[in-house]
């Protein structure tokens, strides 16, 4: 009896937190639709009309899909067979673990290594982690490339769907500093005291303030990630080194600009602002740079590339936050 009330009780619990998940998006899906009323219906700046609408539609477009775009889980290859997962859960000996991980390892491009050398395992999925896979807490599965739970999205940031949050964050920019520069006229209007209607005023300062504090946060989110863009890294990775099987190596990923661009964006260079495709590749297994360098006799002789001072500096409070899971 008793057991029954714990499950009812942990059962209403997932439903209530997977309810309050939802409030970040409906936070941002009102303020963005009494900005839109506020703008078109209120204000009615006409001359704007027309590129203020194709802003909005790929902002919400962009929204959308980072919203809506499931994350990418591993493949069947990198699950534990029914056979092996119960060979590594009945062996008690940590380093017959180590070393039957190290074998089923053998057979898959797995690159990257734990920080003491061990083969990346997910013990609540029962998977080796493919390169760049992290097990999120919140969707509670292992996500390709993952970036980190975003919750003004409800929704992991990974392999299937950062190319969508990119261009989600950079028309949010464009958005916020469009709305905030074609209204500034009529703030210095309100404060001439030449809107007589209280309405008016009210959207007009309320417009202005909303968008300005919401650049403001959006333009060093988005900075920083086109960071992490250029260096080929994640959020995770930029707080947390991968590991190679040859050791530590910041700069594991990074391919050069260009391709680092690529690797998130695709080859075709028209569909890079368009929320249509998705990153090259299966998500499972990544270009490196090791291997590049390998292939290519003019970049094994090149000096190893060296972060810059951006890599040892701080960036603004809350970014660490996005990254909800780290290794487990």
């Amino acid at each position: 009896m008793r057991r029954g009330w714990k499950m009812a009780l942990s059962g209403g619990l997932r439903c209530c937190r997977r309810v309050l998940s939802w409030v970040p998006v409906l936070v941002i899906v009102l303020v963005v639709l009494w900005s839109y009323y506020a703008y078109v219906f209120e204000l009615c700046l006409v001359i704007y009309l027309i590129l203020y609408h194709a802003i909005f539609v790929f902002f919400a477009w962009t929204y959308w899909k980072s919203i809506f775009t499931l994350p990418q889980q591993p493949n069947q290859k990198f699950h534990l067979s029914y056979t092996d997962k119960e060979r590594y859960e009945n062996e008690e000996r940590p380093e017959i673990q180590k070393q039957m991980l190290i074998d089923m390892a053998k057979k898959l491009p797995v690159y990257t290594r734990t920080g003491s050398g061990a083969v990346r395992f997910c013990d609540r999925c029962h998977l080796i982690k493919p390169d760049r896979c992290h097990h999120c807490s919140v969707c509670a599965m292992c996500v390709l490339k993952m970036d980190h739970h975003c919750p003004w999205v409800n929704n992991c940031i990974g392999f299937s769907n950062y190319k969508f949050f990119l261009q989600f964050l950079a028309y949010s920019v464009l958005y916020c500093l469009y709305i905030a520069t074609t209204v500034f006229s009529y703030f210095i209007k309100y404060w001439r005291g030449e809107l007589p209607s209280v309405r008016s005023k009210f959207h007009v300062l309320f417009l202005l303030f909303v968008a300005c504090m919401f650049f403001v946060s959006l333009v060093i989110l988005f900075g920083y990630h086109c960071w992490l863009v250029s260096r080929n890294k994640t959020t995770l990775e930029a707080f947390c080194t991968p590991v190679f099987t040859s050791g530590p190596e910041k700069n594991g990923f990074n391919l050069g600009f260009i391709k680092n661009i690529q690797q998130v964006f695709g080859d075709n260079k028209k569909l890079w602002l368009i929320p249509i495709g998705a990153s090259p590749g299966d998500g499972h297994s990544f270009p490196m740079r090791s291997m590049n360098e390998s292939q290519n006799p003019l970049l094994a002789n090149e000096e190893p590339w060296e972060d810059n001072e951006d890599d040892n500096q701080d960036y603004p409070e809350g970014l660490s936050s996005l990254a909800l899971e780290t290794e487990t």
